[in-house]
């Protein structure tokens, strides 16, 4: 007899962050400083005693969204054999498919996605990497966290020296101020910190066209990984066109939330970087359709934040990614991901590698529980 979802609980969990921080969205007045980071976690168990574990998160707004809709389809799941994770997430999308099925709807959803994933890699005690066949157990590594905006030239120089010493390879700052000045200011003085340190940066979608075409002619002199969202999210063509014209390389996705959003870049020639993430896009099903998609065609990965999730993605995919690394979501675990000589390493542990923490628990709002 095939196993089954017995039960699924869910978790709203509100996870301050230490020192608020300001992108551009910030000082252009269009968002207010980000001061914590809200989850959705899903833990399921099954008939014959398995678990997994999942998350998706918000940013600002949206996590009291994505638990209750979550609420209302979650049930779905109960009676339904675990491994069958694609069937699964169509039910999914069918029971809410009155709100569509992206934003919120898919969000909802991927930690349930994840949780499965987690589940059946654990059930062939391999590390989830290993099960969807790995190229890597480690991946290039750079840190994000240093290099917001409320921060002095100093400090930022400060945060990235000490994560190269921790063993971080590259180094990504935020731009996109309302003063364009200032930020070839700031670039050009980290590039002379940093010396030939791989050095990334990311507008966060504050230029227009034409905005975006000069700053990127202006940074192509500082020998930069990428350019990161010069334009609005949704601008495919604009951004496939910035990744045509320019050598420096332009690396955008990590607001899409579906698969269909994604494609709008390929199907617009984008030759750029793609930046999906698995808690935004849906999960790791839907993650995984787009990979192959975007392997096909040649297109370089460096999924957006969720580390602990996207390391094992990125070591399976065909061509040497680069994960993101945020340590904001470490007091959520037991365990600490190894990171050394520029690269992060894939947790050996059977799934994703991580069991959840007291002070996940201490940091919790809101549960429910589904079973059979």
């Amino acid at each position: 007899m095939s196993d089954q979802i017995r039960s699924l609980t869910l978790s709203h969990v509100v996870l301050p962050i230490a020192n608020p921080v300001s992108d551009a969205k910030v000082l252009t007045g269009r968002q207010k400083p980000l001061t914590e980071t809200v989850l959705l976690f899903v833990e399921v168990t099954t008939t014959q005693g398995l678990s997994g574990v999942g998350f998706s998160y918000s940013k600002r707004a949206g996590g009291k969204a994505q638990f209750a809709h979550l609420k209302e389809v979650a049930e779905a799941a109960i009676g339904q054999d675990p491994s069958d994770i694609a069937k699964i997430y169509e039910s999914l999308m069918w029971a809410g498919a009155s709100v569509g099925r992206s934003g919120v709807a898919t969000q909802a959803v991927a930690a349930l996605d994840v949780a499965l994933w987690d589940l059946k890699a654990k059930r062939a005690d391999l590390p989830l990497a290993k099960l969807l066949g790995s190229y890597r157990d480690s991946c290039r590594v750079y840190n994000t966290s240093g290099g917001f905006l409320q921060a002095s030239l100093e400090e930022m120089k400060e945060k990235a020296s000490a994560s190269l010493e921790t063993g971080i390879a590259g180094i990504k700052i935020k731009v996109g101020q309302p003063d364009w000045r200032l930020d070839l200011e700031r670039v050009a003085a980290m590039r002379e910190h940093l010396g030939d340190t791989p050095f990334m940066v990311d507008a966060n979608q504050q230029w227009d066209r034409a905005r975006a075409r000069r700053m990127c002619r202006e940074l192509e002199q500082h020998d930069l990984v990428w350019i990161e969202e010069p334009l609005d999210a949704w601008d495919a063509v604009g951004h496939a066109d910035l990744s045509r014209e320019f050598d420096t390389p332009i690396a955008t996705g990590e607001m899409l939330t579906s698969v269909p959003e994604h494609m709008a870049l390929v199907d617009a020639g984008y030759r750029g970087i793609v930046q999906p993430d698995a808690p935004r896009i849906g999960g790791i099903t839907p993650f995984l359709r787009f990979a192959t998609i975007a392997a096909h065609h040649g297109l370089a990965l460096a999924p957006h934040y969720a580390m602990e999730i996207h390391l094992h993605l990125a070591a399976a995919y065909p061509t040497e990614p680069w994960v993101e690394h945020f340590e904001w979501l470490d007091p959520l675990f037991d365990e600490s991901i190894e990171i050394r000589d520029g690269r992060i390493f894939v947790p050996q542990r059977p799934g994703l590698g991580f069991t959840l923490s007291d002070e996940m628990r201490a940091h919790t709002q809101d549960t429910v529980t589904f079973s059979a």
